[in-house]
């Protein structure tokens, strides 16, 4: 799918501009029914008033009363950029339906208004070959609700199994770097707005994989599944002496690593089904969202033999956010958003890191800046005492026992530095208060997680939880060289019920990676 670079040749097509008809991009199709991009031409008293009009066109549905569902800005072609009006057109649009938390709501009015600037120049910096990752994003994140909420049922089916499923790696990071570009460009409020929107397509289209909407028709959606990890938005960057991580990924796109479910499931013997309230608490719980962002602050040392590059946590901010459900709202989801408000995933787990790329001969030397931290025990210990009273062989023996017991002192959360080859390792546990073990591996405790996350359940490490920097030598031969540095994330979120009686728990994990560049150049 590259209606992008259609767009762009249409001024370049001596038929559609003599004809002064229109011109139509086939976007997902079978025997009978269509969904189109369609242009069309519009005169003016004089050409320099000549302009396009987009439409989205769908055809052969029984239930539909009429084709086009969606109109777009006109576009003047006397502009430098004349179909920079329709991509602002469908950012507003996105924005808008951008599923709003708490801490978007009162900003969303203002973003609706995109700045044109950074969006220009990306277009202009970029071939429409290129650009057409950011296009496909944003048109198939708006063709949704127009084909899922604002259609008959039997367009949004075929959504999902002509246009969705077969271009679903339109909605990632993965081989996009113009997207990356994009999102950083833009600003951090929009990019948010534009990941979570995007997001919820995805969880959607997740939801009707678990479901099993392959029995409703949609069977050849399954030859179109990604990778679950690759599910999801993630990219590296540098800014003003950080190193920035980042990782947006959908709940249901993470692996589970532990569950009770075959506990449940096996208990139910007549009926091989999830109980109602089970199953609206997965449903809920499919509408949420990890969002990371990892800094790491870095700085190259020249000396004079060799060049030091260091760099320390500067911060993890880890976020689930809820996508979709509002508490207060009308509607089905936002009824189970009533009920289920209390539900949530949280963090059990950060592991991250940050080195050389795989393979750099001339890096070597890495230091860590923290050691490991022997924790404190009180152990104490009760001797069996045995006694004979009387002189007698039948006289009365009486035994004493007591239990042994550990007691033993630790934090909510342990947090380590480790190295992996060439690499540091930054991990921190959760571990639970009563049983000691780690959260992500043991029974539901939540009397052990008190005042452990901030209110919104997230968790932020700051610098000085990961201790001193951790730096690496590189031969004074690379100086004038730009070396590339790669960055890591896992992180592990734990469901454990709240507010809901219910045996269901679970621990999903994510894993990602991207790289940035590190010129080597010493500074005046």
């Amino acid at each position: 799918m590259d209606p992008w670079s259609w767009i762009c040749e249409l001024l370049e097509a001596p038929e559609f501009v003599e004809s002064e008809s229109h011109a139509a991009f086939q976007l997902a199709s079978d025997l009978t029914r269509s969904i189109q991009l369609k242009a069309e031409w519009e005169s003016g008293s004089d050409p320099e008033s000549h302009s396009l009009t987009f439409k989205v066109i769908v055809e052969g549905f029984n239930r539909l009363k009429t084709s086009t569902i969606w109109v777009s800005d006109t576009c003047p072609l006397s502009s430098e950029k004349p179909f920079l009006p329709l991509v602002l057109h469908l950012l507003r649009e996105l924005i808008s339906h951008s599923p709003t938390t708490r801490d978007t709501a009162s900003t969303k009015s203002e973003l609706l208004e995109v700045k044109p600037g950074p969006v220009s120049w990306v277009m202009d910096s970029h071939s429409p070959e290129s650009f057409s990752s950011v296009f496909n994003l944003i048109l198939l994140t708006r063709l949704f609700w127009l084909c899922v909420f604002d259609a008959p049922s039997e367009v949004g089916s075929f959504f999902f199994q002509h246009l969705l499923g077969p271009n679903l790696n339109a909605l990632t990071c993965q081989h996009a770097p113009v997207l990356r570009t994009f999102l950083v460009s833009i600003g951090v409020d929009a990019e948010l707005c534009i990941i979570r929107a995007a997001s919820y397509v995805l969880s959607k289209w997740m939801i009707s994989k678990e479901v099993g909407l392959g029995n409703l028709g949609l069977k050849q959606l399954s030859c179109s599944l990604l990778p679950r990890q690759s599910l999801g938005f993630s990219y590296a960057t540098e800014a003003h002496g950080l190193w920035i991580l980042k990782g947006y990924f959908p709940i249901s796109s993470m692996n589970v690593t532990n569950s009770n479910s075959d506990e449940i499931h096996n208990k139910i013997v007549k009926f091989p089904f999830v109980e109602p309230k089970e199953a609206v608490l997965r449903y809920a719980l499919a509408h949420q969202q990890a969002e990371v962002i990892v800094q790491f602050e870095y700085s190259v040392r020249f000396h004079e033999h060799y060049i030091k590059v260091n760099a320390r946590v500067d911060n993890i901010r880890i976020h689930v956010s809820k996508l979709g459900f509002n508490k207060g709202g009308v509607g089905v989801e936002n009824q189970i958003a009533d009920c289920y408000s209390e539900e949530k995933y949280f963090p059990s787990r950060v592991r991250v890191w940050v080195g050389p790329e795989v393979g750099s001969s001339h890096v070597s030397g890495l230091s860590l800046g923290r050691s490991t931290k022997n924790e404190e025990r009180e152990i104490e210990v009760t001797r069996v005492l045995k006694g004979n009273f009387g002189k007698g062989k039948v006289a009365p023996r009486v035994k004493a026992r007591a239990r042994m017991s550990t007691k033993r002192k630790i934090k909510d959360w342990r947090i380590e530095q480790e190295s992996e080859r060439n690499a540091a390792v930054f991990d921190a546990v959760l571990y639970d208060r009563e049983s000691g073990g780690e959260v992500t591996t043991v029974k539901p405790n939540q009397e052990g997680l008190k005042n452990v996350f901030t209110k919104s359940g997230g968790m932020v490490f700051g610098r000085d939880e990961y201790g001193d920097e951790v730096g690496w030598r590189v031969g004074r031969e690379m100086e004038g060289s730009v070396l590339k540095w790669r960055m890591g994330g896992k992180i592990w979120l734990t469901y454990w019920p709240n507010k809901l009686n219910t045996l269901f728990y679970e621990t999903r994990c994510v894993e990602w990676c991207d790289e940035v560049d590190l010129p080597l150049l010493p500074t005046s």
